[in-house]
């Protein structure tokens, strides 16, 4: 898949799914885990993630929370309450359009 157009329309539920597992993630953290499940299939670049990251924080769906680790200083991203029931619309969302994505892909599958 690479760096397809297809998953850039999923990129925000794909953030807050990730941030919804884990307590607090730091954006290259977000990067290399995607790229760990999906077995180096999807490639988030910063270009695409740090853009997606500010929009979630100006709507409010995500804290902000800045560490010093050794002698840098790491932003961590959080899910705010707003954005954990966000998380639940977003992968409703995106499993009702995978579902019918099958069903035009594969004319066999029905939606019921």
């Amino acid at each position: 898949m690479g760096n397809s157009k297809l998953y850039k329309g999923s990129l925000i539920t794909i953030i807050l799914k990730l941030l919804n597992e884990h307590d607090k993630m730091y954006g290259y953290e977000i990067v290399q885990r995607v790229k760990e499940i999906t077995k180096d299939e999807l490639k988030i670049t910063e270009g695409a993630l740090y853009p997606s990251l500010h929009k979630l924080e100006a709507e409010g769906l995500l804290n902000v929370e800045v560490l010093k680790v050794g002698n840098r200083l790491r932003k961590y991203y959080k899910l705010t309450e707003k954005g954990t029931k966000e998380t639940v619309n977003k992968l409703a969302e995106l499993e009702s359009y995978i579902k019918t994505m099958r069903a035009l892909v594969n004319p066999k599958f029905r939606i019921d």
